[in-house]
C-alpha cells in the first residue's frame, strides 16, 4: 500500500446503482430500443475509493445501503476490491440512476432511503476509529432525511484527532464547512461560479475565486476545469495550473471523483502539491476518456503524456 498505515475513509451518504442505457438517438414520448446496457455502482464517496483501489491506497468505503439495490452495490464493490463497512438500512431500497446516452446524456436519479437517527450515530461510531493524519473523504449529496449539521458534527469529532478532511460538495453545503478549515475542497467550474453567483469563463476568475475560498477557510482548492485542465491554490498560497490533457471524452462522469482520487494519491505519496494536481488531472482524465472509471493503466499512459513516469 502506497500510504503504509494512512487510511482514507470515503463516505457516501447516497449511494446509487447506475442502470446506463445507450442507444443511438434519444426521442422522448415514443419507444426507444437501446444497443448496450449495463449497471455500474454510483455515488461520488464509492468514486473515489474505487480509483483510489487502482493506486493502491488503502481505503474504506462508509455510508448506508438498504434493500437489494444496496446488497447489489456492496457485492460489486467487494468484487473490485474495495474494503466496504457499510451501515445496513432496515427500510427502503439504495436508489437506481439511469443515465440515458444518445446525441446527449439524459440522467433520471432516484431518491434514496430516509436513514433514521439511529444509522446516523452507528456512522459515528465508524468515524470515532480515524486517527491522525487519516483522511476522510465527503463527497455528494444528501439525502432529504439528513441535515446539513451532520458535517459540523463530523469535522468536530474529527479535528480532535488532526484527520484531513477533503469535501467535494456543493452550494451551502461546501460553504458552511469552510470556517472548519477542510484539507481540500474541489469545486468545477460551474459550482464556483455559483458560490459567488457569478458565471467564470476565463481562468484569471477562477483564481480569483478560489482564492476568495481560501480566505473564507480551505486550506487548499483544487478547482476542476473540464476542457481546460484544473488550478490549485495550496495552503501556502502558492499557484499552480495543470494543462487538460489529449483524448476522446466517453463519460464525463466520476472524473471529477476520480481527479481528487488522484490527488489524494499523489499528495500521500510524495508530499507534492504539484505532483498530486498532475495526478490528479492524470485521473481525472482518464476516468473521462473511458466508459467507465479509471484503470491503472490508463491513468499510467497518460502520465507518460505528462512526460513523467508513474512509479
Amino acid at each position: 500500500m502506497l500510504n503504509g498505515n494512512r487510511i482514507v475513509y470515503t463516505v457516501t451518504f447516497n449511494p446509487a446503482l447506475d442502470y446506463r442505457v445507450i442507444l443511438k438517438k434519444f426521442q422522448a414520448g415514443i419507444l426507444n430500443r437501446a444497443y448496450q446496457t449495463n449497471f455500474l455502482v454510483g455515488g461520488k464517496g464509492i468514486n473515489v475509493s474505487l480509483v483510489l483501489n487502482e493506486f493502491g491506497v488503502e481505503n474504506r468505503a462508509l455510508g448506508f445501503l438498504a434493500g437489494f439495490t444496496g446488497e447489489e452495490i456492496e457485492s460489486r464493490l467487494l468484487e473490485a476490491g474495495c474494503k466496504a463497512d457499510f451501515i445496513k438500512l432496515p427500510e427502503g431500497v439504495s436508489r437506481i440512476n439511469i443515465k440515458i446516452k444518445g446525441e446527449e446524456e439524459t440522467e433520471l436519479n432516484g431518491i434514496g432511503p430516509d436513514i433514521p437517527q439511529k444509522a446516523i450515530e452507528e456512522l459515528f461510531q465508524k468515524l470515532e476509529g480515524c486517527k491522525r493524519e487519516d483522511y476522510l473523504v465527503l463527497a455528494g449529496s444528501l439525502p432529504a432525511s439528513v441535515n446539513q449539521e451532520i458535517y459540523d458534527r463530523i469535522f468536530k469529532l474529527l479535528s480532535k484527532e488532526q484527520v484531513s478532511i477533503v469535501v467535494d460538495a456543493s452550494g451551502s453545503l461546501l460553504l458552511r464547512i469552510l470556517p472548519y478549515h477542510p484539507f481540500l475542497i474541489k469545486p468545477n467550474l460551474e459550482e464556483l461560479g455559483e458560490l459567488f453567483q457569478t458565471e467564470i469563463k476565463q481562468k484569471e476568475q477562477a483564481v480569483f475565486y478560489a482564492k476568495k475560498l481560501k480566505t473564507l477557510g480551505a486550506r487548499n482548492v483544487l478547482v476542476s476545469m473540464g476542457q481546460d485542465g484544473a488550478l490549485l491554490i495550496d495552503e501556502d498560497e502558492k499557484f499552480y495550473e495543470c494543462k487538460a490533457l489529449q483524448g476522446e471524452l466517453k463519460n464525463p462522469v466520476g472524473a471529477g471523483d476520480s481527479m481528487v482520487a488522484g490527488f489524494l494519491a499523489g499528495y500521500i505519496k510524495e508530499r507534492n502539491y504539484e505532483y498530486a494536481l498532475k495526478l490528479g488531472v492524470c485521473a481525472g482524465s482518464a476516468s473521462a476518456f473511458s466508459e467507465n472509471l479509471a484503470k491503472k493503466e490508463e491513468i499510467e499512459n497518460l502520465w507518460e503524456q505528462m512526460g513523467e513516469f508513474l512509479s
